[in-house]
Order: C-alpha cells, then structure tokens, then sequence
C-alpha cells in the first residue's frame, strides 16, 4: 500500500492555479524529497496532504483513505508556521498536545528533547529560539507516533548541530518504526544523505518523481563540441554551452558519439537543470 497517493489533484486560489493535475504515488518507509523552486507548490501539495485545505480538483489518500479536511489519524504535520502556543510552558504544551490525541507517547517527546537538557520544561514557548521551537514542533509531532510524518522546510531554522540532530530523530523511526517522511526543503546537499526518494515540483506541476538512485541512473551528463549537438541521443533535458564544448542533462541517452564523455550527475545539479531548462523555456 501507498503511504500517500494523489489522484488529478490541483488547488487553485481564484485564477491562479497552485498544483496542477498531482498524480504521484509515495511508498513507505520511505524518506521522500521534496523540492522545488519558490512558488513551485510544496507547501500547498502538504497542507492538500495532510486535510488542511480542499482541492480544486482530485483526490489525497494516504494509506488508502481518502483525505477529506481533516488529518488523517496516522499523520502528523508540521507547517512552516509552527503551531505552538506562545503563552504555553513547554511542559504545558507537552500535555496540552498529548490530551488531543488517543495514541500518544510522552516518552517518545522526551527522548527527542533529549539533546536539549538545559532548555527548562517551565520555559515559556515565547521565550524560545526559532530553532529550538522547530524542535520542540517535531517533539510533539513524533509523540504521535505518526506512520506518516509531513515537514514543509523543516531545517531552516536550525544550526548545522541542530539539523544533524534533527535528522537522526527522523532517521531512527524510519528505521525502527517504518515511518514514511515527506520533507520539503531548498538544501538538496542535506537531503541527498538521507532522501531515498525525490518528487521534484515546479509552478504546481511534477516535473519529477521516483526513486533516487533509478532518477539519477537514468541520467546522464555529457560533454561535447559545441557545434556537435546532434550527436546526443536522448531526451536533452538542458543545455549550457561554453567556448568551444556543450554540456546537456540527458534522460535515457543512447550511446556516446566520438568526442563524447558522460557521467552520472550529481542530485543538485539535476535539479538545477530540470529547474533551469523550465525557466529558460
């Protein structure tokens, strides 16, 4: 079964269109990338997943049922807004969360706090640093005990200690609870080491969705005389010509021409070219 899968889906406010025609399909156990360009409809494509809004047009299901205004009972979401109440101490907040929800683990909140010993459980969360209110937002939504866990732009308030950190707590129920994650983020270095799966959006279509390793195997970059480019077999996904060579992002190329090198692109820079050839065209 699909952890989360969408079906035609768009969302429009008024004229413009947010997300347009989704069908994608996300499995489980699964850290999933989420990327794109500003604008591009990641969190639009979160807020649809996780009930927040309604769509214009199509159908969300995770794990086979259809999502309908409401979060679904084993997800958890963590919007770029986080939804903590500013007058509440930590340990205020701590209860105040468990007691909404009827599967709950106080216990699995305190080992993701863990890291933070210094931080009072008396603080106030108004009191708190950006990041350390990330984290306390992530606390919260693993208390749940999510099977699916939605986090738009997670890391950006975090210091490089803090994401590591971050990304460990995320890592280890992936691995010992089969937690599937959906996270958006502009840092495709970060996500590289622990995505095993990419869905790349761009002004609310899919340009990009599947497997990390098989995207990336199916890619190849090539260089090549400038004045040559009808010896590159393939789909060319983009071009950059410099001098006297060309290089071009190929998806399913055929067998190099004489004067011809490839090799396997690195994931920021297929997504550079992907963003860059839409942009361009």
């Amino acid at each position: 079964m699909s952890a989360l899968r969408t079906t035609g889906l768009s969302k429009s406010y008024g004229r413009k269109p947010a997300l347009r025609d989704c069908t994608v399909d996300l499995p489980e156990g699964k850290v999933i990338g989420l990327v794109g360009s500003n604008g591009g409809g990641k969190s639009t494509f979160l807020a649809l997943a996780a009930g927040l809004i309604r769509p214009t047009t199509g159908q969300v299901r995770v794990f086979g049922d259809e999502v309908r205004g409401r979060l679904h009972p084993d997800a958890a979401y963590l919007p770029q807004h986080r939804p903590l109440h500013e007058d509440f101490t930590i340990a205020e907040m701590i209860r105040a969360v468990g007691a909404m929800n009827e599967r709950w683990s106080p216990e699995r909140v305190e080992e993701a706090l863990a890291a933070h010993p210094e931080v009072d459980r008396g603080s106030r969360v108004r009191s708190l640093s950006q990041g350390m209110r990330t984290q306390l937002a992530l606390a919260l939504c693993l208390g749940r005990l999510p099977k699916l866990l939605l986090l738009d732009e997670p890391m950006s308030d975090l210091d490089p200690l803090a994401r590591e950190e971050f990304l460990r707590l995320l890592l280890a129920d992936v691995a010992e609870r089969g937690m599937t994650v959906v996270l958006s983020s502009h840092s495709l270095g970060e996500l590289r080491d622990v995505c095993d799966h990419l869905m790349l959006l761009h002004v609310g279509e899919v340009l990009l969705n599947g497997d990390v390793e098989e995207i990336l195997d199916d890619h190849l970059d090539v260089v090549g005389p400038a004045d040559d480019g009808s010896s590159v077999t393939g789909t060319v996904i983009c071009t950059r010509r410099t001098g006297r060579q060309q290089r071009s992002l190929v998806r399913a190329p055929g067998a190099l021409a004489a004067g011809w090198e490839g090799r396997r692109p690195e994931l920021e820079g297929l997504v550079t070219d992907y963003l860059r050839a839409r942009r361009v065209g």
